[in-house]
């Protein structure tokens, strides 16, 4: 149970604080209507995919083979797919470490250049190649770790930060939401 939380964090960012880095790119003229847009990453992570990955692992009764992670998931897509399953996870494994590598190249690179000033990024990318050759050949179980402690070093501060500012995202979404029912965005 705690890897399969500790994963679904990793997978969805809530409240690590990394994804509102993406969506404070956005050119929007209402932060709220992002923030909207914002809460559909979670869901559709969360409440769709771990769940059909979770229910297929159940139906298929592939938790029995006492496999876990991707292996499990492989031999669960599998089964149900008719030994074309492992393919469909290969291929999401690819995309989904694509995308991290990217998205998360992204957000240090925008810390690294927020914390040190532009003259650092070129560093920083040189240091993250090398990371991710480390992570690509290094044990598993430590890589995984260290990422779960990283996360929850993120996630402590931001949802402190969260909490402070609760009332002023409250105020902005019934702002928003009050425009939007008076048809002002028609």
């Amino acid at each position: 149970m705690r890897f399969g939380v500790a994963r679904g964090v990793f997978s969805n960012e809530s409240g690590l604080g990394s994804a509102p880095m993406a969506h404070a790119a956005a050119k929007t003229p209402e932060m709220a209507r992002e923030g909207f847009v914002a809460m559909l990453g979670p869901f559709i992570d969360t409440i769709c995919i771990c769940t059909m990955t979770a229910l297929v692992i159940l139906v298929t009764d592939a938790r029995s083979s006492n496999l876990t992670s991707s292996s499990l998931t492989a031999r669960a897509f599998d089964t149900g797919l008719f030994g074309y399953g492992q393919y469909v996870v290969g291929f999401g494994l690819i995309f989904f470490a694509y995308s991290t590598i990217i998205s998360w190249s992204y957000y240090g690179d925008r810390c690294a250049e927020y914390l040190f000033g532009g003259w650092v990024i070129r560093w920083y990318r040189y240091i993250y190649l090398v990371l991710i050759v480390v992570g690509a050949v290094g044990a598993l179980r430590v890589v995984w770790g260290l990422a779960d402690i990283f996360n929850a070093l993120m996630a402590v501060p931001n949802l402190i930060g969260l909490l402070a500012l609760a009332s002023l995202v409250t105020a902005k979404k019934k702002n928003y939401v009050t425009r939007l029912k008076a048809g002002e965005f028609n």
